[in-house]
C-alpha cells in the first residue's frame, strides 16, 4: 500500500486518467474530489463490497432453483 500525505488542495494521479484531490479536511473526515473517466465505475468500498456479495449470491444458484422458477411460470404464479 502506497501512503501519502496531502494537504487541502492537493491531488494525486493515478495513471493517465485519475487525478484523486483532496477538497476539504474536518476533524477526522475527509472529503476527496475524483476526476475519472465517465465510463469508470466509482463506488465506496462498503458498497463496493455490498454489490459483490449480491453479485456472487445472484450467480450460487442450482438447478432446484430453475425448476421452481419453471413452476412458478406454468402455474401462473399461484401455488
Amino acid at each position: 500500500m502506497l501512503v501519502l500525505t496531502r494537504k487541502t488542495g492537493e491531488a494525486v494521479t493515478i495513471g493517465d486518467q485519475i487525478r484523486i484531490r483532496v477538497v476539504e479536511v474536518k476533524g477526522n473526515q475527509v472529503r476527496l474530489g475524483i476526476e475519472a473517466p465517465q465510463e469508470m465505475r466509482i463506488y465506496r468500498e462498503e458498497i463496493y463490497l455490498q454489490v459483490q456479495d449480491e453479485n456472487r449470491h445472484a450467480a450460487d444458484w442450482n438447478l432446484s432453483d430453475l425448476e421452481s422458477a419453471v413452476s412458478l411460470l406454468g402455474s401462473g404464479g399461484k401455488e
